[in-house]
């Protein structure tokens, strides 16, 4: 008998379940496929916790659910980290290849524009940062790169490169917030078997 279905959504740097792409998932789910989980965590601000958060939600419904992932941004490199973990489709948005280089530049106090949240982010958590680098993909089919390459906080050709055995979307302009995502989580949850 075939799993349910559960799509985790892992949003990215000083984002939160409110983002739109998250919200376009979820309303989409709720319209289309009500049979689908969707669950989009609040992830904690540093990235060893996140890591431990999102590695207790999945242990807790793999054995119940069949899961796949989407992941915007940071959240793309963290669902890079989570597919090579378990082996789980994922759909990367615009993702971070790099996130302990890119993220050096805003150590410091930081605010969470979403949630009003107030951290420090320090060198320590860019090395948290690098220890979920992935190097070898395990299974280039089981994830697909969304880009544009009008990404202004992004170097979309990063993306390229190392998801070059992946299937690829690239799309010509747009920006990081990924423009008109909504014309893709028909695909999206097609493409994740779910």
């Amino acid at each position: 008998m075939k799993k349910p279905s559960l799509l985790l959504y892992i949003h990215g740097f000083n984002s939160s379940p409110l983002s739109h792409k998250a919200l376009v998932m979820a309303h989409f789910c709720e319209e289309h496929r009500p049979d689908i989980k969707v669950i989009v965590p609040k992830l904690p601000s540093y990235p060893q916790e996140a890591a431990q958060y999102l590695t207790q939600i999945v242990e807790k419904y793999k054995a119940d659910y069949h899961i796949g992932l989407v992941g915007s941004s940071l959240g793309g490199y963290l669902s890079t980290w989570l597919h090579n973990t378990y082996g789980f489709n994922a759909v990367l948005v615009n993702p971070a290849v790099k996130p302990y280089e890119l993220l050096a530049d805003y150590l410091g106090a930081q605010v969470n524009p979403y949630t009003g949240e107030e951290y420090v982010l320090e060198e320590k958590h860019m090395a948290e940062l690098s220890a979920l680098q992935i190097k070898d993909i395990d299974l280039p089919n089981c994830l697909w790169l969304l880009q544009q390459e009008g990404d202004e906080v992004l170097d979309y050709r990063q993306a390229v490169e190392k998801y070059s055995g992946c299937k690829q979307t690239i799309e010509k302009e747009g920006d990081h917030s990924f423009v008109d995502f909504e014309r893709y989580p028909g695909k999206i949850i097609q493409f994740l078997n779910l």
